[in-house]
Order: C-alpha cells, then structure tokens, then sequence
C-alpha cells in the first residue's frame, strides 16, 4: 500500500460528514486548476472527495498531496471514457493506488487518441478558415496548447466563430470529432486488478451523446461486464430516477454513490452529499462511516 493510499486506512467520517464523489478540474474538463479546487473544498470544510478527471490517474497522486497540505481527503477517483456493445458508458473507479495501477496504460492510450483527433480537428477548422489569434491566451492554462477535444470548442466560443457551447460541438463535429473511449469490461478488469471498484456514472443522462442506463439495459451489462454499483445521486437524476436506482441498487447488492459533477461553473458546483449515503461504497474502500444517532 502507498503511502498516500495508507491515509484512509484509519479514517472514520461522522454520517452527515459532507462528502463529493464526482469532480472535474483543468486536467480533463473543469474550469478550475486542481490547486483553486482543493482551497475551495478544504474553505468549505468538506470531510472527504474524489476529484475524478477524464482518462487521468497520472495526476491523483499530485491532487492528493494538494489535499493532505489542507488536512483533506482525497479519495482516488477517475472517470473513465468507456464503451459497451457501440453505446458510451462513463465508469467511475475509486480505491486504487495512484503510484501503481493497470489503469495507467488504458488511460495514456485514450488520450494520446483523443489528442490526436484534436489537432486533426483543429487543422481542419483552421483550412476552413477560422482564425485563432489568441489561443495562447484561451488555453493559458494548457501553456497554450491543444490538451483535450475540448479545447476546440474553447478555442470556437472565445473567437466569436460560435455562439454556444452546442454550435461549437456540431462545428467540431463536422470537422471530425470523434469520441474515443476503452471498453468498459477491459477497463473494470484493469481497476479491479489494481483493487479499485467500479461504478456506471450518471445512468439516468439523455443528453445527445449519453447512453440511458435504465434497469434492463443495466441488467444487459451486468451479464457481461462486473459493474460493482453505480452513481444514484447525481443533479441530472430526477427523484423518480433516484428511487428507481436505489431500489434496484439494493436488490442487487450494489455499491452507489453521491457526486455533483462539478466543472466549477454556476450551476455545476461541489454538492455537501452526507457521508450515510455511500456508506456502503466508502465501507468497501476501508473508511468507517458512523450512523449518527
């Protein structure tokens, strides 16, 4: 065991400890660097939380240090960019040692793809004549470059070439974005070789690109793909959709857990979910959870 995955070998957490499962920063999609994040978390005195970027375990370990100089748990967390039978599903994975683990080739190959497929992207754009004059200034905190498919959209808005978030997507779209994911049951068998469980991220999205995990379909992959649980609190997730997943959840013994989703903008901030919610997940990972009386 490492020594920053040793941290929560004793930790016990009261149950209406404020925790937040599921959060991006500037390493995949987020807005804020993972330093202004982690001030911001300790400033609100959250008890524990995952920062759970795109396709990146390279840079847990750094976050965590960021969290142990402001007494923070950092529970290690990445959402993987997955695929099942042609359909997307985003695999949240936590438990596993940053320093050492098999998710480490997975997610290098991911974004060495989708970095590629960026810049194809981005010559394209600039052969149909879009101008991007301040791209050093845009994508400061890339040091100027191309990082991430996002990056083209950042790139389109800011130069005034698209009005929203959605006409810069369709405009990369036609310049040949493509999305570029693992496969799901490779990547499970990869966290769980590294001692890391798995869990479906946000199933009930139907959003243009999400794939709409309801029970049967949820039933369809569990036959082939060892899922441990999956994200039931989620702000895209309507009551009906909670009671719908928590019912389910039990029934099959699965792990479920509590996360924002943030991206640091109004409207997708951290979320203080109590820690009694994801006991049985965080149990799991070796942190003791006290049921408040």
């Amino acid at each position: 065991m490492s020594r920053l995955a040793a941290q929560f070998t004793h930790l016990t957490l009261e149950g209406d400890a404020p925790i937040d499962l599921h959060m991006h920063t500037t390493y995949s999609d987020g807005r804020w660097p993972a330093q202004q994040l982690i001030d911001y978390l300790a400033a609100e005195e959250f008890s524990l939380v995952a920062v759970t970027d795109h396709d990146r375990v390279d840079t847990v370990a750094g976050i965590q240090q960021l969290g142990a100089a402001k007494n923070l748990p950092v529970l290690s967390g990445v959402e993987m960019s997955t695929e099942w039978r042609g359909k997307m599903g985003h695999v949240l994975c936590y438990g596993f040692d940053p320093e050492q683990n098999e998710l480490l080739p997975l997610t290098e190959k991911v974004v060495r793809l989708q970095l590629e497929n960026t810049y194809e992207v981005n010559e394209t754009l600039r052969h149909k004549g879009y101008i991007f004059a301040r791209q050093e200034e845009i994508l400061a905190d890339n040091d100027g470059k191309l990082r991430r498919p996002y990056d083209n959209v950042r790139l389109l808005r800011a130069h005034g070439h698209a009005s929203d978030e959605r006409s810069a997507m369709q405009m990369i779209t036609q310049a040949g974005f493509r999305s570029i994911m693992a496969d799901m049951g490779e990547t499970v068998d990869a966290a769980h070789h590294s001692g890391a469980v798995c869990l479906i991220a946000h199933p009930g999205r139907r959003e243009s690109g999400f794939t709409y995990y309801d029970t049967a379909l949820l039933d369809q992959v569990r036959a082939e793909v060892a899922i441990d649980g999956i994200e039931i609190y989620h702000p895209y997730h309507s009551k009906v959709m909670i009671e719908t997943y928590l019912e389910y959840a039990r029934k099959h013994n699965l792990l479920f857990s509590t996360g924002s989703d943030a991206h640091l903008h109004p409207g997708r901030m951290p979320i203080k979910h109590r820690a009694e919610m994801s006991r049985k997940l965080l149990e799991r990972l070796g942190i003791t959870v006290l049921i408040n009386a």
